[in-house]
C-alpha cells in the first residue's frame, strides 16, 4: 500500500505542436483512418429511439467499454471530456428494445443462421427463457420457475460438479462479489471469469515477482516519463482513449517505443477526436517499433540484459540500477549467470531482431531515468505467458522503473471492471481480499457464517473439457452458470467448444442478449435470464479500472427491460432457493449493504462502502504499488528470475500465427474492415516478400492450416515481421490447439505454426493425404 495519493487531472497544452503532425491535410485526408465524425452520426442513428438515456448514460455512467475507467466524459489523468469509438459501438447494448416475441421464438436453425452480431442487434433478452432437449424453440418461464429448475438441479449434483463463468460485460464489483460468495456458498470453487482468457498471466507473474496482482503505477506516470513502451499492445485500437493520455506524454518530451510482430498503424499515428489539434492534422505517436517474432520477446529481453551486463563489465552502473538492486531485489546473480550464457545467434533467431537492434534498446532504457512498462495479450495469450511478463520485471527491476514518479508496470486491461473480478473472489485462485489460503479462508468462514470448500476449482478451459469426463467422474461438469461469456467465440477450437457445451446437462445463460452459445444445445435444457445493464442497476454499482481506481456508476434514469433482473440480485435469490435454510447468510437487500461487506471482506477496498453519488471514487493502494522499491513480498524485495528462451521450432515454409483485433470490441464485431489497414476479416497479413516466395499476389485466394484446423482466407500484404502472419480474433481461432493451458496461469494459447499455401495449389493436389504429410511437418507448436 502506497502512501502518494494520486495527483489528480493534468492540463493539456494549448499551443499545438506541428512536429507531431501526421499531415498537414485537415482530418486525415487521403489517409487509411477511423472516421470518428462518422461513427459518432452512426451511434446516434443507432440510438435515435432512445437519445436522451443514452445521453445520460455517456455523461453521467462510468464507461463500460474498455478499463480506462472514464466517469461521465472524464476521468482522473487529464482535463477534458474523453469519449471514444469502442464506447460509443457498447452504448447500443443499454439503450435497446426488448426482442421481439416473433424473432425470438423462431425456429433454433433460423437463429442458428444469425451470426453474434445479428443476434445482438435483435434487441434485448426480455425474460426468462428454457429449451429443452429435443425442442425447437426457446419458451417463455416466470422467474420462480426458472430459478427453481436451476435449484433444483443445483441440489442434485454434487458441488465439484458445479461451475460459474463470470465474464466482463459491464458487470460491477457487487456482482463479482456476490457470485464469488454464492459459489462458495453452493459449496463449489469453480468460479473463473473473462481474465483467464487476457490477463491472468499478469496477475500470476507480477505475484511472483514482486508481490502484486496489478498495475504498479496510474496513467498519470505515462506523462513525462522518459520512455512509454507498450509491449504487446495496440492501445489505440483496443483503448484508444489512451492516445489522449500518449499524446499528452510526447509534449512532455516522452519516448514512446511499440514492440509487436506488425508495425501497428494505430500506434504510429492517430487522430484523437477529443483534442483538436489531433482531430485536424493527427498526431505521430510512436518514435520506434522492435518488430519481434511472435513469442519472441523472451529472447530479445534476455538480449537486452546480455547488453546490459556487457556495459557492466566495461563501466559499473552504466546500466544496472545497483543502489535500487542491493535494497531492494534478489536473485541479481544468478540472472546474471543465466543471461551471460545465452548464445547471441539463438537470441536473434528466437526473437527475429538483431543484436545491433537489442543494443538500441538497451542502451535507450540504460540512459533513461524513468520509464513504464505497459502490455497486453501480445504477451499473455501464450504457453509461457507468465515468464514473459516475469522477464518484463526483471527489466524494470534492474534499472528501478518501480515505486516512484513516472515508473512501473502496467497490464492494461480491454474490459471494464475486469481488474475486480479477481479481487472480489470470482476466480478459483482467489478469494475477497486474497488467495486460497488457510488463512484467508478461515478469514472469510468468520465473516461469512458459513464453511468454505477447500479443494483446488477449474479455470474456466477445464470446465468446459470436464463436460467430456464419465457420467460418474466426481468433476464432470453437469451445471454451468455462465454471466456473460461466448465460448464459441474466446476460446481455440471452436468445434470442441461446442462439443463440451453440448454435454453440459443444464446450461444457465445470465445475460443481455443472445449469442451463438445461447443456441447451442444442452443435454437436459439450456435456461436463458435476463440482466440489467450497470446502469440500471439499482442503487449503482463500482468497476475498478486498470490503475486501480474504483469509480461509482450510479443507477440512471430511462427505459426498462420490464423482467430483467440485477445480477447481484439473481444469485442471492438462486442460492436462498438452492439452501433456504441459510438464507441470511447469503442475503443482500440492497447494492450498499454487499459495498459494506467488501469493505470488511477485501480490506484493500476499505472506501468502497462510502461511494454512493456519482463522481465518487478513490484509488485502491494509492498512486504507486511497491512505493519506493518496497514489495509486499515476505521479505519486502523484487525476485528476479531467470527465464528460459521457449523451445519451438517451424520448417522451412511455416508461419508463425497469432491474432489481431479490428473493428471490434473483444469478440463483439462492430465492422467488416479494419479502419487502420482496410483488411477485412478474412483476411491474412503477411510480408510481401513472404508472399512472393510462395507466389501470392495481394488479394489471392489462400489457405493456411495445421493440424488444429483450417482457414479460409485472402492475402493482404502488411508491415509484418517476415515469417510471421496474423489473422483476425474470433475468426482465427479455429488453427489454435485446443487443451493447452499456460501451466502457471491457465490462460488458452492463442499462439500457433502454421503452413501457408495458394488455394489453388492446395486443391490441386491429388494425394488425399497431401495435408497430412504436411502437417506432419510442424514439429512443435510455438503455443
Amino acid at each position: 500500500m502506497g502512501k502518494t495519493v494520486h495527483s489528480g487531472p493534468t492540463k493539456l497544452p494549448r499551443i499545438p505542436d506541428p512536429s507531431l503532425w501526421v499531415s498537414p491535410l485537415p482530418f486525415g485526408v487521403g489517409k487509411v483512418k477511423p472516421h470518428h465524425a462518422l461513427d459518432t452520426m452512426k451511434a446516434v442513428w443507432e440510438n435515435r429511439d432512445n437519445l436522451p438515456y443514452a445521453y445520460r448514460i455517456l455523461t453521467q455512467g462510468v464507461c463500460d467499454g474498455c478499463a480506462l475507467g472514464v466517469s461521465g466524459l472524464r476521468d482522473q489523468t487529464l482535463d477534458g471530456p474523453h469519449l471514444c469509438s469502442t464506447r460509443l459501438n457498447v452504448l447500443r447494448l443499454n439503450t435497446m428494445p426488448p426482442i421481439k416475441p416473433d424473432l425470438l421464438h423462431s425456429e433454433i436453425t433460423e437463429l442458428c443462421k444469425l451470426s453474434s452480431a445479428d443476434l445482438r442487434k435483435l434487441g434485448r433478452i426480455p425474460y426468462p427463457l428454457i429449451r429443452r432437449k429435443g425442442e425447437t424453440r426457446f419458451s417463455r418461464l416466470s422467474w420462480d420457475d426458472a430459478l427453481d429448475a436451476v435449484a433444483g438441479k443445483i441440489r442434485r449434483v454434487s458441488p465439484k460438479q458445479l461451475a460459474f463463468y463470470m465474464t466482463a460485460r459491464g458487470i460491477t464489483n457487487e456482482s463479482y462479489y456476490v457470485a464469488a460468495k454464492v459459489a462458495r456458498f453452493l459449496g463449489t470453487n469453480h468460479i473463473d471469469n473473462a481474465s483467464r482468457i487476457c490477463h491472468s498471466p499478469s496477475k500470476t507473474a507480477l505475484k511472483r515477482s514482486l508481490g502484486i496482482a496489478a498495475s504498479s503505477c496510474s496513467y498519470s506516470d505515462w506523462i513525462g516519463t522518459d520512455v512509454l513502451v507498450f509491449w504487446g499492445s495496440v492501445a489505440a485500437n483496443n483503448q484508444p482513449v489512451s492516445t489522449k493520455y500518449m499524446y499528452a506524454a510526447k509534449r512532455k518530451g516522452t519516448k514512446v517505443i511499440c514492440i509487436n510482430p506488425y508495425h501497428e498503424p494505430s500506434m504510429d499515428s492517430y487522430w484523437i477526436p477529443s483534442i483538436p489539434e489531433s482531430a485536424l492534422f493527427g498526431t505521430k505517436l510512436t518514435d520506434d517499433f522492435y518488430q519481434v517474432n511472435i513469442g519472441g520477446d523472451i529472447a530479445f529481453m534476455n538480449g537486452v540484459m546480455k547488453h546490459w551486463f556487457e556495459m557492466e563489465e566495461k563501466q559499473r552502473g552504466s546500466a544496472v540500477n545497483h543502489a535500487f538492486v542491493e535494497e531492494h531485489v534478489k536473485g541479481y546473480e544468478e540472472l546474471q549467470k543465466h543471461v551471460k550464457q545465452q548464445d547471441w545467434a539463438a537470441l536473434e533467431k528466437s526473437s527475429g531482431i538483431s543484436q545491433a537492434r537489442m543494443r538500441e534498446f538497451a542502451e535507450l532504457l540504460a540512459k533513461a531515468k524513468s520509464a513504464v512498462f505497459v502490455w497486453s495479450m501480445g504477451l499473455t495469450q501464450h504457453r509461457f505467458g507468465t515468464d514473459n511478463i516475469s522477464q518484463v520485471a526483471n527489466l524494470a527491476l534492474l534499472r528501478g522503473f518501480l515505486g516512484r514518479q513516472n515508473c512501473g508496470l502496467m497490464p492494461i486491461r480491454g474490459h471494464s471492471g475486469v481488474q475486480g473480478a479477481g479481487e472480489m473472489g470470482a476466480d478459483p485462485f482467489s478469494l475477497p481480499g486474497g488467495d486460497c489460503k488457510e488463512k484467508d479462508i478461515r478469514r472469510l468462514e468468520k465473516l461469512w457464517g458459513f464453511s468454505l470448500p477447500r479443494w483446488q476449482g477449474d479455470i474456466v478451459g477445464v470446465t468446459l473439457e470436464n463436460a467430456l469426463l464419465p457420467d460418474d467422474h466426481e468433476r464432470r461438469c453437469k451445471v454451468f452458470y455462465t454471466s456473460g461469456g461466448n465460448f464459441l467465440e474466446t476460446m481455440p477450437d471452436p468445434d470442441h467448444v461446442r462439443q463440451c457445451l453440448e454435454q453440459i446437462e443444464l446450461r444457465v445463460h445470465q445475460d443481455i442478449m443472445l449469442n451463438t452459445s445461447t443456441l447451442v444445445d444442452a443435454k437436459e435444457a439450456v435456461i436463458v435470464l435476463p440482466a440489467m445493464t450497470r446502469y440500471e442497476q439499482p442503487g449503482g454499482g463500482t468497476s475498478t479500472s486498470t490503475e486501480r481506481m474504483v469509480y461509482f456508476s450510479p443507477e440512471i434514469e430511462g427505459p426498462r427491460i420490464a423482467e430483467a433482473r440485477a445480477e447481484w440480485q439473481i444469485f442471492v435469490d438462486l442460492a436462498a432457493r438452492v439452501k433456504p435454510e441459510q438464507k441470511h447468510r447469503i442475503w443482500f437487500d440492497d447494492a450498499s449493504q454487499i459495498r459494506e461487506e467488501i469493505a470488511k471482506a477485501a480490506p484493500a477496498y476499505d472506501g468502497i462502502q462510502h461511494l454512493k453519488n456519482r463522481g465518487d471514487f478513490f484509488q485502491w493502494g494509492n498512486a504507486y504499488l511497491c512505493e519506493d522499491g518496497v514489495c509486499p513480498t515476505p521479505d519486502g524485495k523484487g525476485q528476479l528470475l531467470a527465464i528460459a528462451l521457449p523451445e519451438f521450432r517451424k520448417a522451412e515454409g511455416q508461419f508463425f500465427v497469432t491474432t489481431r483485433r479490428g473493428k471490434q470490441f473483444n469478440s463483439m464485431v462492430y465492422g467488416s474492415k479494419d479502419p487502420f489497414n482496410e483488411a477485412e476479416r478474412t483476411h491474412v497479413l503477411m510480408h510481401p516478400r513472404d508472399a512472393s516466395k510462395l507466389m501470392i499476389a495481394e488479394g489471392d485466394a489462400i489457405i493456411v492450416y495445421n493440424q488444429h484446423g483450417t482457414f479460409y482466407g485472402k492475402a493482404k500484404y502488411a508491415d509484418v515481421l517476415a515469417g510471421n502472419i496474423q489473422l483476425y480474433w474470433p475468426e482465427g481461432n479455429c488453427l489454435m490447439p485446443k487443451g493447452v493451458f499456460e501451466k502457471h496461469a491457465g490462460i488458452p494459447s492463442y499462439n500457433t505454426s502454421a503452413i501457408v499455401e495458394k488455394a489453388e495449389t492446395f486443391y490441386a493436389q491429388k494425394d488425399r493425404k497431401y495435408k497430412e504429410k504436411r502437417i506432419e511437418e510442424l514439429e512443435l507448436d510455438i503455443g
